[in-house]
């Protein structure tokens, strides 16, 4: 908006009897936007970040600012993005762990559902149950009748201690009355070496990144979460499909903001992002780390997000996994 024009809508706005929040949320946005990402740059939660904001900026007409902070397991990102005004100009990509599995393992200094405006949901990844090669089960099944008859002798690693990763293999544990030792790993790649190696005979890795090696031969895929087969794996079977009713978990991302956004605001960015959703280049881009896109409305999305702490914090509570921050 040029100075002249800005100049005049504002004396419009004024004489219509608008406040200053409202002139402003009429116009939004009028500068750039500042979009944090909670992890450092390159890897794949950066890369969908930045396909999003490169279509988003488009939409909405101003630049969007990438700003990766590490550090806490996406607390210092999370914090900032808390405490920024809600006015539209700072916004956060959260995902699975900033809002899910840590709020559900960890005391944290910001709370997941209240100190955030939800937006709306980019997409979903599934996890994906990894054996090494010379385990002998080739499907699910025999692999728990494999588990059962070896108690306390075989071990799953992950990439953390109350990460996806970690979670997943306890809900498996817990629904298939199984156990398996875990080893933590510093991220998933020492954990992946491991498995490949035959240190460890299980993984639930994210598919993006299992798939490369599932496509060697150097892992066995036996089963992955969602509700449907994903289309990169269509042989293999979801947990669902084999007998685990309700088995699920799966990496997501979504877009959120600081509490108390307005709801126009909200609802723009929701109708621009879902916009985003419908366009095949942006399919075809992030179909290279498996997210499939889930357009949400902001409460769908407020919603999801609420189940998956409520899941996670129910499986941290049988298996007594408490971390701390």
């Amino acid at each position: 908006m040029t100075q002249l024009k800005r100049r005049t809508f504002l004396a419009s706005a004024s004489l219509m009897g608008l406040s200053p929040m409202s002139m402003a949320q009429a116009s939004y946005p009028i500068k750039p936007i500042r979009y944090i990402i909670p992890v450092p740059a390159g890897g794949g939660a950066d890369m969908i970040g930045r396909a999003t904001c490169e279509r988003l900026s488009k939409l909405l007409g101003q630049p969007i600012v990438i700003d990766n902070i590490s550090g806490g397991g996406g607390a210092i990102a999370c914090q900032t993005a808390a405490r920024a005004q809600p006015d539209g100009y700072t916004l956060i990509q959260a995902y699975v762990a900033t809002h899910g599995t840590s709020p559900a393992t960890r005391k944290l200094p910001y709370d997941a559902l209240k100190d955030f405006s939800a937006i709306g949901m980019i997409g979903t990844a599934p996890n994906v149950l990894c054996v090494n090669p010379n385990v002998p089960a080739k499907d699910i099944q025999s692999f728990i009748q494999y588990v059962r008859s070896q108690p306390g002798k075989l071990a799953y690693g992950s990439a953390g201690a109350g990460t996806l990763t970690h979670l997943v293999g306890e809900l498996f544990k817990l629904q298939t009355n199984t156990f398996m030792i875990h080893i933590p790993y510093r991220g998933v790649a020492p954990a992946n070496v491991d498995l490949m190696s035959g240190q460890t005979q299980a993984l639930f890795p994210s598919l993006a990144g299992a798939l490369p090696h599932i496509r060697s031969g150097r892992m066995r895929a036996l089963a992955v979460t969602g509700k449907t087969r994903h289309e990169l794996l269509k042989d293999i079977p979801t947990f669902e499909e084999v007998g685990l009713p309700g088995f699920d978990g799966e990496q997501w991302y979504g877009v959120m903001g600081p509490a108390g956004l307005p709801e126009p605001l909200v609802k723009q960015i929701n109708e621009a992002l879902n916009k985003i959703l419908t366009q095949q280049d942006f399919k075809d881009k992030l179909s290279s780390e498996a997210v499939a896109l889930k357009p949400m409305t902001p409460g769908h999305f407020q919603a999801f997000i609420k189940s998956d702490i409520e899941r996670w914090t129910q499986v941290a509570k049988d298996r007594k996994i408490e971390l701390d921050s």
